[in-house]
């Protein structure tokens, strides 16, 4: 028997009945329902994995939305004379005349 002929008979054996046909149709939903949950390209398990880490770079992106006006506004409020000199000193180890500065290390 021809492969064709085969799966014409066999297709035709297994659609006899309305009762085949329904298990053949719920056969055929449930392989698609897994194949679209676990294995295909856009699963709902990557597409929940995909969704979990946009509303993480949302949260991310306002947080820095955030530091970035404050960061804005202080640049524009422009440097006291006492963040200056705290910068020279902490960053630089800059000192006033006649004063001595004593580095701590810490140990970790």
């Amino acid at each position: 028997m021809k492969p064709i002929a085969a799966l014409r008979s066999l297709t035709q054996h297994v659609l006899a009945t309305p009762q085949s046909r329904r298990r053949a149709l719920i056969t055929g939903l449930v392989v698609l329902a897994v194949w679209l949950t676990f294995f295909d390209s856009h699963s709902l398990i990557r597409r929940a994995r995909w969704h979990s880490e946009h509303r993480a770079l949302v949260a991310e992106n306002a947080r820095l939305q955030l530091e970035a006006d404050s960061l804005s506004a202080a640049i524009e409020a422009g440097l006291s004379d006492e963040i200056v000199e705290r910068i020279a000193r902490e960053t630089y180890g800059m000192r006033r005349p006649g004063e001595t500065v004593y580095r701590i290390k810490e140990v970790d």
